[in-house]
């Protein structure tokens, strides 16, 4: 037995002309070249306009139509995005005008003496247009998968965000509370008399390793949640500054046209705060830096950050490591505020500029979205607790 053919598909035409016989006619090239058809003929605008809410496989349009015209119905159609091919059909038509039609997205234009060529151009159009909606959709989608992916980086930011915060916050409380009353009785012990030279040294070390670990705890806080923001972003850059010259010995600048007291909007010093803090971060592990400055400015309502450094730069194979996330990190939280990273970098060494655009009017408390407590309560080390 052989097998049944498949069905032909039935191609839905739309037909402007206003006369019937041509539309027979084109309407026999097409059947002729293989094409089964179910078409409609309209002759007005408003006929055509009516017609454009369904669904066509192909648009058949002449040229002249008394009170209505074929460039006319393409111009409907690209007004309308309807994405269906148009074909030009005319007894008498310029190249100029034929050109000027292509141009504006008619599929193809014919001769009224010549439609042998009708049912191949129908289905080339049709095929193209096929392709070019595939593609449609496909780049739909992948704009819809970015767009998710951006969704869940920014998502995880936050979280991360979140959970440092509620880390500092424990370490703070309970392993510093704790350490801190550890502290407390062993000066108490230290200053009791008659006790042995031997347990007087054993409390000196017992001290010793406790301020040490209250160290530890102060760093571990710091890098989890930075207590300087609360103090306001400029605050906490110039802390990070001069804090980064004091441990790399690189030279290290900071300026600024903004006032400390400043405020801006919920999240953007944690944003600018981190953004700085990976630069430097960068610098110290790779640029061979021996001068790094910091700048943060506020003009036209765009809040700046640049950051750079006299090192050896970023090569293209630095930028392509698959497993630098660093960079692509900066971008995601920039994007969590509506910001934008820029980097250039060559011999002279390297710059990164995090531009972050704010509201008119406007300004929020300076604050990360974070909860605020006891983290900033100090008076030599702005970054940790107090001594106890």
């Amino acid at each position: 037995m052989t097998p049944h053919a498949e069905p032909r598909r039935v191609l839905r035409v739309l037909h402007l002309e206003d006369s019937e016989l041509d539309h027979e006619l084109a309407l026999a090239y097409l059947q002729r070249g293989g094409l089964v058809v179910d078409s409609v003929r309209v002759d007005t605008e408003r006929e055509f306009r009516d017609a454009l809410t369904q669904p066509w496989d192909l648009i058949l349009s002449d040229f002249n139509v008394p009170g209505f015209s074929g460039l006319r119905a393409l111009e409907i159609v690209r007004e309308q995005g309807v994405l269906v091919p148009f074909i030009l059909v005319s007894g008498e038509i310029g190249e100029d005008v034929a050109v000027q039609a292509m141009r504006d997205g008619a599929s193809d234009y014919l001769l009224k003496g010549n439609m042998t060529r009708l049912a191949p151009a129908a289905e080339h159009a049709m095929a193209a247009y096929d392709s070019l909606r595939a593609r449609q959709r496909a780049d739909r989608e992948l704009a819809r998968s970015r767009q998710r992916v951006s969704e869940l980086a920014q998502h995880l930011q936050t979280s991360i965000e979140m959970e440092r915060a509620a880390i500092a916050r424990e370490i703070h409380d309970d392993v510093g509370g704790s350490l801190s009353a550890v502290k407390f009785d062993l000066a108490w012990m230290a200053r009791q008399s008659g006790i042995s030279p031997e347990l007087r040294q054993r409390i000196d070390s017992a001290m010793e390793t406790v301020t040490h670990a209250l160290e530890a705890s102060q760093r571990i806080m710091h890098n989890l949640r930075p207590a300087i923001l609360e103090q306001g972003l400029v605050a906490a850059l110039q802390w990070m500054a001069s804090r980064f010259e004091r441990r790399t010995g690189i030279a290290c600048v900071f300026r600024t046209n903004l006032d400390n007291q400043a405020t801006l909007p919920a999240g953007v010093p944690l944003v600018a705060y981190r953004a700085a803090q990976e630069a430097m971060t960068n610098i110290n592990k790779h640029a061979q830096a021996t001068r790094v400055s910091i700048d943060l400015s506020l003009a036209a309502g765009v809040l700046s950050l640049e950051v750079s450094d006299n090192g050896r730069g970023l090569t293209s194979a630095d930028l392509a490591k698959a497993r630098s996330f660093g960079i692509r990190g900066l971008h995601e939280r920039a994007s969590t505020v509506g910001g934008w990273v820029d980097l250039s970098s060559g011999p002279a060494g390297t710059t990164l500029i995090l531009s972050i655009p704010l509201e008119e009017g406007g300004t929020a408390d300076d604050d990360d979205g974070m909860e605020s407590g006891p983290l900033g309560e100090t008076s030599h080390d702005p970054s940790a607790w107090g001594e106890p």
